[in-house]
């Protein structure tokens, strides 16, 4: 009577076991799905990022030579193709010339009345004062500087004067020489190529509306990742007092740590982003301007930041990189794996030390709670650096105006590694919970 009282027992359970499997199963494919979206969408931006900071460096704009010379140029040259006398001005260089004019009338008369010694400069003397009257050439002198202004203000005077200019202007421009000419030309022909675009105008322009897109879908997909496990754990809320499938749902459960792990380590969780957002000042009436000049731009996953400092020469860089890598991503993994063994082993792999210690011991030398903070409080610390040091370059008077940007922020890879830190803390304290003839060594 026994057994067949049993016997639908355990169907009952293996049935409610095949169900929940399947539908954490599904819950968990879904969230794998989102980080997968999450790390993909993160990438696309970071690339995107990387190439706008490259193209709108500061190297390439505001202390570039080529150009400030296309910028002065161009005003120069817009100056001299709108060149007109003003009456104002016709009447100040008529003035002028009257003077320069009368001066040298005067200077002549007076070269033709000094004392002279030679037969043929007194013949000369005597012809310039028998034919020619100072007097009346002095009346003449503002008629002949009407008929100089005139003629400097012709049409074909116009013209001849403007080219002489714009030769001069074109050639101070070909002899200005800048060192980043070759590379900014470079620059604009990878993303042309890369982002269909023909300057580096359009593609601002273009990526600009792009990165739109991207944010939101990243939010989307992060927020996305972390509804998935908070439903994973009100399913354990619901199901708490279902102790026959305890075992089935904490094994799924930590394969959501897996993932959700994962993202987080690969994801940017922190993005570096300081610029001049605008610097104008006018010359010669003309407004000079130079927009978006990136000033610093990086962005980091763990992974990320643990490879630089791996990869630095120095000693203590390196050692701070493997402790990193070995007390966040290495330590965590094999709790992980440690709590799964312990669950599912029987008596001989279960209860082993080793794996007894890893599951409900080894949480002091698992140090993704302090990197979280870490990472919180460096980004506290460096957005105030920036800010401070952002607000010194802001300009505003008649001459010159600045306006600087810090778009320093945690990243969506920040946020989902928080919620691993999380959940694994909430499935210490489920494990405990399930096992609770445990007893931590």
């Amino acid at each position: 009577m026994t057994t067949h009282i049993q016997e639908p027992s355990a169907k009952k359970n293996s049935l409610a076991n095949v169900i929940l499997i399947i539908a954490l199963s599904i819950l968990l494919a879904g969230m794998a799905y989102f980080g997968y979206r999450l790390r993909q969408t993160s990438i696309e931006r970071e690339q995107i990022k990387e190439d706008y900071s490259m193209v709108n460096n500061i190297t390439f704009g505001l202390f570039s030579v080529d150009q400030w010379r296309n910028k002065i140029v161009s005003v120069v040259e817009g100056q001299v193709g709108d060149f007109k006398m003003t009456a104002k001005q016709k009447k100040e260089l008529q003035s002028q010339v009257e003077a320069q004019l009368s001066g040298l009338v005067k200077k002549t008369v007076a070269e033709f009345n000094k004392p002279q010694k030679s037969i043929g400069g007194k013949l000369k003397k005597f012809a310039f004062k028998q034919f020619v009257d100072p007097k009346k050439i002095q009346a003449l002198v503002p008629s002949f500087a009407r008929t100089i202004i005139a003629k400097i203000n012709s049409p074909a005077s116009i013209k001849r004067l403007k080219g002489i200019a714009t030769s001069k202007i074109d050639q101070l421009e070909k002899q200005t020489y800048d060192s980043t000419e070759f590379a900014g030309v470079a620059v604009t022909k990878y993303i042309a190529k890369k982002y269909n675009v023909s300057d580096p105008e359009q593609f601002n322009k273009k990526i600009s509306t792009r990165l739109e897109g991207i944010n939101k879908d990243t939010q989307n997909a992060a927020w996305a990742m972390i509804t998935c496990l908070v439903v994973a754990l009100g399913i354990w809320l619901i199901m708490r007092k279902q102790t026959q499938l305890h075992t089935t749902h904490f094994i799924v459960s930590l394969l959501f740590a897996v993932v959700i792990l994962a993202v987080g380590i690969t994801t940017p969780i922190i993005e570096v982003d300081a610029r001049i957002q605008s610097l104008n000042f006018m010359l010669l009436g003309e407004k000079i301007v130079f927009e978006n000049q990136v000033l610093f731009f990086q962005s980091k996953s763990i992974l990320d930041i643990i490879w630089v400092l791996i990869k630095q020469p120095k000693p203590d860089s390196v050692v701070i990189g493997a402790l990193i890598f070995i007390f966040v991503i290495i330590f965590p993994v094999l709790r992980l794996i440690g709590k799964g063994i312990h669950i599912l082993g029987n008596n001989k792999f279960g209860e082993n030390k080793v794996v007894k210690y890893l599951a409900l011991d080894s949480g002091k030398w698992d140090m993704a709670d302090v990197m979280v903070v870490g990472i919180l409080m460096t980004y506290i610390g460096l957005n105030g650096i920036l800010k401070s040091q952002l607000s010194n370059l802001n300009i505003h008077n008649d001459f010159l105006t600045t306006m600087t940007v810090n778009n320093t922020s945690l990243q969506p890879g920040y946020f989902v590694f928080v919620g691993y830190v999380a959940y694994a803390i909430i499935l210490s304290v489920i494990m405990k919970r399930i096992t609770p003839n445990d007893t931590i060594i």
